[in-house]
């Protein structure tokens, strides 16, 4: 076993080589490259495969012994400075490498097919291995020093992959959004790892918590001090899991490809600020301070992210604010010290969530199939819809992720998020509150996005495709030959219903207007367009190819098993709960009890409220969206409750003011756009002003004064010797007698 931990160190190196062999063969032999491109997809694959099998072999061995080891080895030493690289594998350590290899092999194996047709297809590749190795080396660090230098490689790959369609204003933007808004929590982390090296004199964290742990008993530190230092290192935290008020990049980092979004909601960028957490408790939960700041932003943060995705039309963003109301759950749950807990929801929600972007990534390549959509509305819910039939595998997944996310039994968040509620209850009432309410919440706004994607029917708007206003007629078929003929006032109703029928995504709409049921049986999940012999079909949307559709099986599998890990029972004295015995050096090292162990009366019990409070929030999704129709129906039953007067204006305004707090994002960013960024701008045209009109203005003055005091005495000056001299001896008679009559 020892022998097996020596050579722990290859974890984060062995993705490594596929990039640097990529930019070699792109230097070198760039034809021969890029003509065997698909060779460096499967390398990847292969080597991050190994990683993974290294990994859940040294996390067997740590369930079998527990037990934690660090290697280092000694980098800089000058006098009393010392600074050490080595790594350090424990519980959190393994389960983080599992989470990054598998997660990462099945969004490789997706990419492949995705990306086949994109001419970056090496330099994708390229980037998401070299992303793979910073997170394995982030998270086997054994010291602050280097948790900080994968952390901006982190950050760095987050970039290139947030911008990877650079030529695209909007991914460019976002990726600039991301890596200025990180830079604010990355500075804030640095300033902290500064702080408590002054205080401890020691990067590593065996060490640290050693010492610090000490000076706090013996009361031999500022305590304020210490509080400032631990927020700077949990702001760190904060921007990185896109916490609140550092949470606005995560939804325009949708810019990116889908399986970078997989990849970045899933296992590895976001998941850094909760390792980060996690690995620094020890430190954190001396501070009660802190503790009760992280569990704050983790509970804003839940109920903030769940509001924001009620309204939301880009499924991918959806699904993006879902990611920042789980990981606020988890944020919580370290707040709170339950560390367990915490950790079983990160593994939970990052299979679940993994499965959900890539059904999404799915649905986006089958829409992407209907000729004139481009990627703005192949990821419009708005314009989905109807695709049951067409892509039934993909619909069957997301609908298992989507039930898992809810908190849906047997599947795996079932049982973490339970979890959490149930401590939540013991820590704070009103955080309980939030947080089953917010649970509700999570239910309504992801089977939105379920029914509004595959239910109903599909829907194609002729605005969108017609041409310019002066284009010819064109005639239109339902299901049948092309170039057949409708009458213009079909053709009227028709195009009025499925402007109706986009309308149908608006959280609680406004306007609700009747539809002719002839047009109703006219519908029809798909058109074709004939104009004058230019013929342009709009295909079926298709289920993925096996490529795509392996990954997404495989997890399945993952959203369906794998919260059995953390069962918290024991029956006939064999202990069920596998995840608290892999925990339990961690477990220990926070003094806490890792026996969790409870009845089935006393499980079922507490699970019933919040299963309940999820079926609360299915159900008004399904009365809300489920038929093509009822949404329009049914907000026209609600409205006939309160026809007129005060009450209506009242029910008016509530529903207008979710929908807009919603799909504006709680006017945050406005408001940092008004504050921050406008502030930044004329702060800097006031020392632009400043610079140019005061520090140039007098140096330029200096230069002008002595120009034209040159030019007057050289206009003086006769060249005659005796009026010199008398010039001279008059400014000394002067100053002569001046400075007599001063010292009289």
């Amino acid at each position: 076993m020892e022998q097996t931990y020596q050579y722990a160190w290859i974890i984060p190196f062995l993705p490594l080589p596929v990039p640097m062999l990529i930019g070699l063969g792109l230097l070198l032999f760039p034809t021969a490259t890029k003509s065997l491109r698909r060779m460096w997809a499967f390398q990847s694959v292969l080597l991050l495969s190994i990683v993974m099998i290294f990994s859940i072999n040294l996390s067997i061995q740590q369930i079998n012994s527990s037990s934690i080891y660090q290697y280092v080895w000694s980098w800089i030493i000058n006098n009393d400075f010392s600074l050490e690289f080595g790594y350090l594998i424990d519980p959190l350590t393994s389960i983080m490498s599992i989470l990054i290899t598998t997660v990462g092999i099945m969004v490789l194996i997706y990419s492949d097919n995705y990306m086949s047709h994109d001419h970056g297809y090496l330099r994708f590749f390229a980037y998401m291995s070299f992303f793979s190795t910073s997170m394995l080396g982030l998270v086997t660090s054994s010291n602050l020093i280097q948790i900080y230098i994968f952390w901006e490689l982190v950050g760095m790959c987050s970039y290139l992959l947030i911008g990877f369609w650079f030529t695209r204003p909007v991914a460019a933007n976002a990726c600039q959004k991301a890596f200025v808004t990180n830079r604010v929590g990355d500075f804030g982390l640095l300033l902290g790892i500064l702080g408590f090296y002054w205080i401890t004199g020691s990067f590593e964290f065996r060490d640290l918590f050693q010492i610090f742990n000490n000076l706090i008993y013996n009361n031999e530190v500022n305590f304020v001090f210490v509080t400032l230092c631990a927020g700077l290192l949990f702001a760190g935290a904060v921007a990185k899991s896109a916490q609140f008020p550092l949470h606005v990049w995560l939804p325009d980092a949708m810019e990116g490809p889908t399986p970078i979004s997989a990849l970045i909601h899933a296992a590895t960028m976001v998941a850094a600020g909760i390792f980060l957490v996690a690995r620094l408790l020890p430190l954190f939960i001396v501070i009660p301070h802190i503790m009760n700041l992280i569990s704050l932003i983790g509970i804003i943060t839940v109920f903030l992210g769940a509001t924001l995705a009620l309204a939301q039309k880009d499924i991918k963003r959806g699904l993006a604010y879902s990611t920042m109301s789980q990981l606020g759950y988890m944020m919580l749950a370290l707040g709170m010290g339950s560390y367990r807990s915490a950790l079983f929801h990160l593994i939970t929600h990052a299979y679940s969530k993994a499965l959900l972007f890539l059904g999404s990534g799915s649905v986006i390549h089958s829409m992407e199939t209907i000729v004139g959509y481009s990627p703005n509305k192949s990821q419009n819910m708005v314009l989905m819809g109807g695709l049951t039939k067409h892509v039934p595998i993909t619909k069957i997944a997301f609908l298992l992720g989507t039930l898992s996310l809810c908190g849906i039994p047997p599947l795996a968040c079932f049982w973490s998020k339970d979890e959490i509620l149930n401590d939540s209850w013991l820590y704070s009432p009103i955080f309980a509150i939030i947080a089953w309410s917010t649970a509700g919440l999570t239910a309504f706004y992801m089977f939105r996005i379920y029914f509004l994607t595959f239910e109903g029917h599909l829907n194609v708007n002729f605005q969108n495709y017609s041409g310019k206003k002066n284009t010819p007629f064109y005639s239109i078929s339902l299901w049948g030959k092309e170039g057949s003929k409708i009458s213009n006032k079909n053709f009227r109703l028709l195009t009025l219903l499925i402007m109706k029928n986009n309308e149908r995504a608006s959280f609680f709409s406004k306007k609700i207007d009747q539809i002719d049921e002839n047009v109703r049986n006219m519908i029809q999940p798909f058109i074709t367009i004939t104009h004058f012999g230019n013929n342009k079909t709009y295909s079926y949307p298709y289920e993925s190819d096996n490529t795509m559709l392996f990954p997404i099986l495989i997890l399945v599998l993952f959203t369906l098993f794998v919260g059995f890990l953390g069962i918290p029972f024991n029956q006939e004295g064999v202990d069920l709960d596998i995840l608290s015995k892999w925990l339990t050096p961690s477990i220990n090292l926070l003094h806490q009890n890792s026996n969790n162990s409870m009845d089935w009366y006393e499980f079922v019990k507490d699970a019933v409220f919040s299963v309940s409070i999820a079926y609360l929030g299915i159900f008004i999704a399904f009365f809300l969206y489920k038929p093509v129709y009822s949404s329009l129906q049914n907000l026209e039953l609600i409205n006939s409750f309160v026809k007129t007067g005060p009450k209506r204006i009242l029910l008016d305004k509530i529903k207008n003011g979710i929908y807009n707090w919603s799909y504006n994002r709680g006017y945050i960013d406005a408001f940092y756009a008004i504050s921050l960024i406008a502030g930044v701008r004329k702060l800097a045209e006031l020392t632009h002003f400043f610079d140019r009109r005061v520090i140039d203005g007098i140096t330029n003055g200096v230069g002008l004064m002595s120009f034209f005091v040159g030019e007057v005495i050289k206009s003086i000056g006769g060249g005659r010797i005796s009026s010199y001299l008398f010039l001279y001896f008059s400014y000394v008679s002067i100053f002569l007698f001046i400075y007599y009559f001063l010292n009289l």
